[in-house]
C-alpha cells in the first residue's frame, strides 16, 4: 500500500463540518461497542446491519457518507478481532478490550463520498458541507490514477491541522506504481 499525505487548507465552516463527521464517526463506532457488549456472540454482518439502523434512527448518522460509517464499524471490528487474537495468543498483560472512544481524530472515506479535482483539491460530497479543501504537499497527484486511490482518511493533528492521507493499492505485479 503506498500511501500519500497532504495538509489541508480550507474555511472555519469546514474545519466545523469536518469535526463534525469525525465526531459522527465516533459515535458510530461507540454505539457499535455498546451493541457489541449487549448482545453476546453477534458477527460483522450483523454490526453492519445495526449501522443501518443507526442511519435510520438519527439525521446526523445518515449525513455522513455510507462508506465513512462502514469503515468506523469495519475499524471496531479489527479492535474486537485483536482483541480475541490477543486471547488466543495468551499475551501476558491485558488483551486491549475495546474500549469507548472519547477523543477520535480521524474520519475514513471508502471509495465514495469524495473526488479529487485537479491534483491539488479534494471534494467531500457527503451532507456534512465539507465540500471543497486545497491541499498542500509536495506529491503531484496528476500523475497516478484516481481509480488507484481506495480510501481517504482526514486526520485531525494539533492546531487545526488535517491531513488527508490517500491509500493507494499496489498493481497485481506486485511493483509500485510510483
Amino acid at each position: 500500500m503506498i500511501v500519500y499525505e497532504f495538509k489541508v487548507k480550507g474555511k472555519t465552516q469546514q474545519y466545523q463540518a469536518i469535526d463534525e463527521a469525525i465526531r459522527t464517526g465516533q459515535f458510530v463506532r461507540n454505539c457499535c461497542l455498546r451493541f457489541w457488549i449487549d448482545n453476546i456472540g453477534i458477527s460483522r454482518k450483523e454490526l453492519y446491519r445495526y449501522n443501518t439502523e443507526l442511519r435510520a434512527m438519527y439525521p446526523f448518522v445518515k449525513d455522513l457518507n455510507s462508506h465513512a460509517c462502514q469503515a468506523s464499524v469495519e475499524r471496531f471490528w479489527s479492535a474486537i478481532a485483536r482483541f480475541f487474537d490477543n486471547c488466543e495468543k495468551n499475551i501476558p498483560g491485558k488483551k486491549g478490550y475495546p474500549q469507548f472512544k472519547k477523543r477520535s481524530r480521524s474520519i475514513e472515506y471508502k471509495t465514495s463520498g469524495w473526488k479529487l479535482l485537479n491534483p491539488k483539491h479534494i471534494e467531500f460530497t457527503d451532507k456534512k458541507g465539507i465540500g471543497r479543501l486545497k491541499l498542500i504537499g509536495t506529491w503531484d497527484l496528476a500523475f497516478y490514477p484516481v481509480e488507484k486511490i481506495k480510501r481517504v482518511r482526514l486526520v485531525r493533528r494539533e492546531s487545526r491541522v488535517l491531513r488527508p492521507i490517500l491509500y493507494q493499492c499496489r498493481s497485481e505485479s506486485g511493483n509500485s506504481t510510483h
